[in-house]
């Protein structure tokens, strides 16, 4: 695969047509209102996983709606805190999965809060929430339900239980909840930019080859799953661009980025189709915080830096996370 989207000096300077919603800031904080009059009610229940290394916590904590989450909660065997805390969000399709393939952050010696996604979790890594809320007419997969209505979209409740996710974590007795970080590859990327826009304290933000970033030119750009779900919701639903372009500029995370107060570290591959450069570029050339950077790989698709970024990752967040 070759070199599809703008070249690298470009990308640099790109800015997203996205157009902002007058009432963005409201609708959010309406939006999070609504969601805390439901307790949190975090439970954190320890798991017998046979691993010598780390202790193991089953999570449950009130989302959207006061819907019941799932989560695994990982920090070294033994530890006394306080914790950094690093809260990790999946990518699209996946769950939560088994908590012992979660062991990266705590032998990095940080607490690790997993989120599992609501709906999802049985294309490659099981999921154990569901999501109770319907929706009118969809193509299959998650892109467009609800799509027609801000408040009836479907990331409305996913980006609504990331922010719980961030204070059931910080809830912990072992967790210092100053330093706090979210991190995630793909959906879990765009879930973290939008967590960074909306929760104003975090110490660091580390979103790996970001989905849910500018959607106009990502939903003309690609025609790879899952930004393909709305092209064809709309080559169905004639007639209705506008009424689906206005839902989805509430959720594009360049818009979450432009409100970020944390340090971030950014990825992005200049083949990947999934979330082409340009779109990430048009977040991270809109992140609000000045102490930002962003790791390209010239000649990987989807799949990022993978290991490579984690390496990465590993020598960027400790000194953000550090007491």
């Amino acid at each position: 695969m070759a070199h599809f989207d703008l070249p690298l000096n470009e990308l640099r300077a790109y800015r997203s047509s996205s157009v902002e919603p007058e009432d963005f800031d409201a609708f959010w904080a309406r939006t999070l209102g609504e969601a805390r009059e439901h307790p949190l009610a975090p439970r954190f229940d320890p798991v017998d996983t046979g691993l010598a290394t780390v202790d193991v916590y089953d999570v449950t904590f009130a989302g959207f709606g006061g819907h019941p989450v799932k989560g695994w909660f990982v920090i070294p065997s033994g530890a006394a805190g306080p914790l950094p805390v690093v809260v990790e969000f999946i990518g699209y399709g996946g769950g939560r999965g088994l908590p012992h393939t979660h062991l990266l952050w705590a032998s990095a010696g940080f607490g690790h809060f997993v989120m599992d996604t609501r709906g999802q979790g049985s294309r490659w890594a099981g999921g154990d929430t569901p999501d109770p809320v319907g929706s009118g007419p969809a193509v299959p997969g998650f892109m467009t339900r609800g799509v027609e209505d801000p408040d009836a979209y479907y990331y409305r409740r996913v980006f609504t239980d990331a922010v719980r996710a961030v204070e059931a974590a910080r809830s912990h007795p072992l967790v210092d909840a100053a330093r706090a970080a979210v991190t995630g590859e793909s959906q879990g990327g765009g879930i973290s930019l939008a967590v960074a826009g909306l929760v104003p304290d975090l110490a660091a933000v580390a979103p790996d080859v970001p989905f849910l970033c500018d959607f106009p030119r990502a939903t003309t750009l690609t025609d790879r799953h899952p930004y393909r779900e709305i092209g064809q919701y709309l080559h169905t639903h004639r007639g209705r661009v506008e009424r689906v372009e206005r839902t989805l500029a509430y959720f594009d995370g360049v818009h979450f980025a432009a409100r970020a107060t944390a340090p971030a570290l950014f990825s992005t591959a200049l083949e990947d189709m999934t979330c082409p450069p340009s779109t990430v570029f048009a977040a991270f050339n809109a992140y609000a915080h000045g102490d930002k950077t962003i790791e390209v790989y010239a000649f990987n698709d989807h799949e990022g830096g993978e290991a490579h970024q984690r390496a990465v990752q590993l020598r960027w967040l400790p000194e953000r996370l550090a007491s």
